[in-house]
């Protein structure tokens, strides 16, 4: 058996009387730290009010990840993915700066998504707000606007190749389709148009590349980086087309 020693037993009272009044300090206690007050209540009251502190810690955790989500299942990858290859066809590596292009791609993106948006707010948000629906609901009803658009411009073979890793039963109908098989299919399919896109703007730029060091080699001027002649040309050219036009309309153009 485990003894106490002499030097011991003054430790193990005051361990006992700690123990003790932990349940007292529980039953009710208030600490102030810092001009914030601490209270916990005990009584019939007590699990409810933990309960609905730890809902509000999940849906800070939630909201904290909601911007990537709504990235993930938005036009916003396709349209940040052109627009950053259209500033390295340019020849330019920080002009726009990165923070003009993610304000752009996000008012493009809430601009294509707006349909999605109006329909989400009408039949998931304000009916949840005004207490007609439930959270289950909300969520359902909310998300199938952004299903519809995510089907929309999902490759087949894309959605077939996410099934197929993600060893699900083959559904029959695209409702029975699960979005964690969904939001990356159409990620892969958004890769892929905004390379395709990308490619097309890049043709243009890389033809005064050639024409410029084509230009420079027969003049025997081999010492002059063609990029010092080419980036001014690109620049004119691009404005004298209207390019940021162009770009946006085409972007735009690919959601209809």
């Amino acid at each position: 058996m485990f003894r106490l020693n002499r030097g011991n037993r003054p430790l193990a009272i005051l361990g006992c009387l700690l123990l003790m009044c932990i349940p007292m300090a529980l039953a009710a206690s208030s600490t102030s730290l810092g001009g914030i007050e601490l209270k916990v209540s005990g009584g019939p009251e007590g699990p409810e009010q933990v309960s609905a502190a730890i809902k509000v810690l999940v849906a800070m955790t939630l909201l904290s990840l909601v911007p990537a989500f709504l990235v993930s299942i938005t036009s916003f990858v396709r349209i940040t993915i052109v627009l950053s290859m259209l500033r390295h066809a340019l020849g330019m590596q920080e002009t726009p700066p990165n923070s003009v292009l993610l304000s752009l791609s996000l008012f493009l993106t809430l601009f294509t998504m707006s349909p999605a948006l109006t329909e989400a707010n009408k039949t998931a948000f304000q009916p949840y707000m005004a207490g007609k629906i439930n959270t289950d609901a909300a969520l359902q009803q909310g998300i199938k606007p952004f299903r519809e658009f995510m089907i929309r411009q999902t490759r087949e073979q894309d959605l077939a190749l996410m099934i197929e890793m993600s060893h699900a039963p083959e559904p029959k109908t695209i409702d029975e389709v699960g979005n964690i098989q969904l939001i990356p299919a159409f990620m892969l399919s958004e890769l892929r148009t905004a390379f395709q896109i990308g490619f097309f703007v890049f043709l243009p730029f890389l033809l005064v590349d050639l024409i410029v060091s084509a230009i420079l080699m027969s003049l025997g001027m081999m010492m002059v980086p063609p990029t010092s002649i080419a980036l001014p040309i690109k620049i004119l050219m691009f404005i004298l087309i209207d390019g940021w036009s162009l770009i946006v309309r085409a972007l735009l153009g690919t959601f209809a």
